[in-house]
């Protein structure tokens, strides 16, 4: 949080955001994700979010990209991804889909 508060700090057009919820309490991610969603919305700053919390990430998101191997297998908007059933199978505890096999889309 205080390193949100240092980069918001330099008034920026771009903040981007390296695993924001990692560690921290349920409550406080939803906290986070609100607070962004809410910088974007009303101060316009664009943010990069790279973030393993996928569901938390895609409630908040405009559009999302889903790196697998390090390279992108999908992307679209959040709305898309969130509702897409290869998605929704390998990151929201469906066990027939892996992140691998997202590649394969």
């Amino acid at each position: 949080m205080v390193s949100i508060g240092r980069g918001l700090m330099a008034n920026p057009k771009v903040l981007m955001l390296d695993e924001p919820s990692l560690g921290l309490a349920p409550l406080i991610v939803k906290d986070i994700m609100t607070i962004l969603r809410r910088l974007s919305d009303e101060r316009g700053v664009t943010i990069i979010l790279v973030e393993q919390n996928v569901k938390a990430a895609l409630k908040v998101a405009d559009r999302a990209c889903v790196l697998a191997h390090g390279k992108m297998a999908i992307s679209g908007t959040a709305q898309e991804l969130l509702n897409d059933p290869k998605i929704q199978e390998a990151y929201f505890g469906k066990p027939q889909t892996t992140p691998k096999d997202i590649m394969q889309l």
